[in-house]
Order: structure tokens, then C-alpha cells, then sequence
């Protein structure tokens, strides 16, 4: 490599024939065009032109219709290009990247059309990457709010079966962001997109920790990537609520970039951690009771602040207590699990079963294995959280500036809620978390019994 991913333009990450890295990979994403800046929506047919794209599919709901539809119409019929295009029907509550969308898109679809524009920010533009993904047709977006890291992943984070799961497709061919459209979202958007990448210092210590426990891929020119980003957007989050030009261009870019994160690694792992888990279950939680959840960013800045609690008591560990872990490990009960499991996902709780099965993360020779090298390798395993996270005062701070929310209790969340998204964590994915962590050292319960000193701010 002639120099280091974090040290790239976005025109040097995103050349198509891709950047041979230091871990032996050849790290790529389909991202071709983009373009941030006062009118930069503008150059949507530019980009339509430079992917030899001539019909496309646009795809809106009633709020994003408003912060930007009428600007990609005018820009589309000046070009003289024409166009097939869907905006979501008004449904109650937050709009859900679930069945009923991808159904209602679908059915929309105009076979005609050879790209699929998303006017929008997270929701709408997973259910076009999944669209496009479905019709072997590329995607771009026209972003709406720099509120979520997700526009430049390779991957969707959707609702199946009532179970949050992300899906792998491709990353947009052209991302545009007009700074003037972005200036319009409400402070709980610009919050969000804070909140997101905040995970950041969580999902990369993580990733460093599975690394070493579980085996899982790492690749340090992307976490260095990661870090770079993270630091543009702590570096401009007063700028970022003031709305300053410069700084809802940067902050963006820093998303499209962390987004790029996870389809360098080809894993999610760059970009989200146990606090994004804690979101995920507080959506299933919200499904389940036919109410509405917070937005997805909103939430994860609020698990950040509880994982960041995890770590410092986990700091003040200086030895592995593989006796205690033992003990738990023999006082495991499937039964007793099978019912705890009912308890927290309800409906769900089949799909949940059945994904222990094929992994296996409870049986015993997974968690000695586990313990074994945990034991060896604890003091490199709190030097990577001494390196990686922040003090949790420092964020605190940071969120409070930001007039963000700080406890689950701001989203109108009780304590068993955030405990049972605790505890349900680490089952409704084959990933090694900052719980799984806990659960290998005998510590998973005992930290739940402690959860609620998390909220004291």
C-alpha cells in the first residue's frame, strides 16, 4: 500500500479496481460517484450519465417526498430524463424496513427502469438496496440526512420474521449529498447520525476482542479507517448542530466512509458492537407491542453510554476468574434458558432457538475453548479497551452538548426493557459481542444484576 486507508481521498477508496491491502486482501465497494455540497443534487444526472443509466426508479416516503422530492424531480425533468417513481403510503408510526415495505416497493417496481434512486437516509435506502439487490439492478441515493452511517455499507438492516437481521447486497453506485437538503433535517436526525458513529469506539474494540476470542477477520487498515472517521465527526459535532455548511459535509463523508468500513471487511464488525444490539432488541420490542421505536442512531448513542459502563468495570478486573466461570458454565440449564428466551422474545423465540442450535455458543467446549483463550490473552484484552474507548464522562459530555438522549429512560424505555435487550443480545446473531464476552467469563448475569447503575448520570 503507498499509504494508509485512513490517510485516502474518497477518490482513491473507491477506484474500481479496488486497494491491495497490508492484510493480504483486496479491499473494494461499488461506490463510483459522489458529490457533497451546497446543490449538490444537482449532479444526479451527471452520475446517471457516467453509470450509462437512462430510467430510473425514484423511491421516497411523505418526509423525505418533502426535504428533497421536488428537487430531484426539477433536477430529472431539466435533464430530460424520465422517470418511474414511489413514495411510501403514510403508515402509523415509525416506517419498519420489514415485509410490508419490501412488498409495497416491489409491487411498485417499474420493470422499465434500469437504477433504483432512494431519496432518503437509513430505511428507505435498505429497502432499495434490497430492491436492487432482488432485481440485479444498481441502487445510488440522494441522502436526505446525514443521520446514519449505513448509505455506503454493503449491507441492510432489515426486519424478517419479526427478527432483526442485516442482508448483503451492494453498497450504492452514486451517493449525493446536497449540504442545503441536509441543513433542513430536524436536530433529532443530525442527533442520530452523532449517535451512530459514536458505536464506533465500541465496534472496533470489539472487533479487536472477537479477533482474538473468536477468530473473526480483523484487518487494522480499516479499523485505522474507522478511527479517522470517527474523530472528523467528533472533531465537528458542535458545527454538525449548528448546521454549518462544512460541517454536515464532513460529518457525512464520515459516514459514507465508515459505511465503506463494512464493505471493505465484507462484515459488519467495523461499525457496530454490542450497542447497536441494544437497539435492535428495543426495535423488536417496539414490534411486538405495535408501537414505535426511536430512530436507530438515537438508540445506539444511548447503548454506547451503558457499554462504555461494561468496560470500565471490566477494567477494574485484574484476573480472569475462571473458577466463577467454571461455576456458571456448570449451573447452565437449557431448560432455564429455553424459558428465558420465551420471556424476552416472545414470537420470535423459535428463530432464536434455532440459531443456537447451528452455532452453538452455549454448549461447554465452546466456552472453555473460549475461557482458555481469554485467560491467556487478558492483559492484551484490556489493553485494546485502554487504547479504544474513550472515558465514558467524555461522551457523556459530548451527548449532552448535543441535546441528546442519555438513558433508556429518555425513550421512554423501563428497566427490564433494557435488561432483556441485555440478556437477548448476544442470541439473535452468530456475532461475538462485548455480552458474549461476559457470558465465556461467568459474568453475564451478575453484570445484569449491576445494569441499572448504567443509567446513574
Amino acid at each position: 500500500m503507498e499509504k494508509h486507508l485512513s490517510e485516502m481521498s474518497l477518490a482513491e477508496l473507491t477506484r474500481e479496481e479496488g486497494i491491495r491491502c497490508s492484510c493480504g486482501k483486496i479491499h473494494r465497494c461499488g461506490l463510483r460517484f459522489f458529490r457533497a455540497g451546497p446543490g449538490a443534487v444537482k449532479t444526479l444526472p451527471e452520475a446517471m450519465k457516467s453509470r450509462g443509466r437512462k430510467r430510473p426508479m425514484v423511491v421516497m416516503d411523505e418526509n423525505t417526498e418533502r426535504a428533497a422530492g421536488e428537487q430531484v424531480r426539477t433536477v430529472l425533468r431539466e435533464a430530460g430524463i424520465s422517470w418511474s417513481e414511489f413514495v411510501f403510503p403514510h403508515r402509523e408510526g415509525k416506517m419498519e424496513p420489514d415485509e410490508w415495505a419490501m412488498g409495497a416497493l416491489t409491487m411498485a417496481m417499474d420493470p422499465a427502469c434500469d437504477v433504483i434512486i432512494a431519496v432518503g437516509s437509513g430505511v428507505i435506502n435498505d429497502c432499495c438496496k434490497v430492491l436492487a439487490h432482488a432485481c440485479a439492478l444498481p441502487s445510488m441515493v440522494v441522502c436526505t440526512a446525514p443521520s446514519m452511517d449505513g448509505y455506503c455499507s454493503n449491507s441492510a438492516s432489515m426486519i424478517q420474521n419479526r427478527l432483526k437481521v442485516s442482508l448483503y447486497n451492494a453498497c450504492p453506485e452514486a451517493i449525493i449529498a446536497d449540504t442545503d437538503i441536509l441543513a433542513t433535517a430536524p436536530d433529532i436526525m443530525l442527533q442520530a447520525g452523532l449517535g451512530d458513529m459514536l458505536a464506533k469506539y465500541v465496534s472496533v474494540c470489539e472487533w479487536r476482542i472477537s479477533h482474538i476470542v473468536h477468530g473473526d477477520p480483523y484487518c487494522e487498515e480499516i479499523a485505522g479507517m474507522v478511527r479517522a472517521c470517527l474523530k472528523k465527526i467528533v472533531d465537528q459535532a458542535d458545527g454538525l448542530m449548528r448546521r454549518e455548511p462544512e460541517a454536515l459535509k464532513a460529518v457525512l463523508e464520515g459516514l459514507v466512509i465508515s459505511g465503506m468500513s463494512m464493505a471493505f471487511a465484507e462484515i459488519s464488525r467495523p461499525a457496530s458492537g454490542l450497542e447497536h444490539y441494544f437497539s435492535h432488541l428495543w426495535e423488536m420490542q417496539a414490534l411486538q407491542r405495535g408501537k414505535p421505536s426511536d430512530l436507530h442512531g438515537i438508540q445506539v448513542g444511548v447503548g454506547t453510554l451503558i457499554v462504555l459502563w461494561i468496560y470500565e468495570h471490566m477494567l477494574a478486573t485484574e484476573a480472569v476468574d475462571t473458577a466463577k466461570a467454571e461455576t456458571a458454565m456448570q449451573e447452565f440449564s437449557q431448560e432455564a434458558w429455553e424459558k428465558q428466551m420465551a420471556e424476552i422474545f416472545g414470537p420470535v423465540t423459535p428463530t432464536v432457538l434455532a440459531i443456537e442450535e447451528k452455532v452453538g455458543k452455549n454448549r461447554p467446549e465452546t466456552q472453555r475453548a473460549h475461557l482458555r483463550t481469554i485467560t491467556e490473552h487478558w492483559a492484551e484484552i484490556q489493553q485494546i479497551i485502554r487504547e479504544e474507548l474513550p472515558p465514558r464522562d467524555q461522551i457523556l459530555a459530548l451527548m449532552k452538548r448535543c441535546g441528546m438522549p442519555l438513558v433508556p429512560a429518555d425513550l421512554g424505555l423501563t428497566h427490564q426493557d433494557t435488561l432483556a435487550a441485555f440478556l437477548g443480545s448476544r442470541e439473535i446473531r452468530d456475532k461475538y459481542l462485548t455480552s458474549s464476552l461476559l457470558w465465556d467469563l461467568g459474568l453475564l448475569q451478575e453484570t445484569a444484576n449491576r445494569l441499572e447503575e448504567a443509567v446513574h448520570i
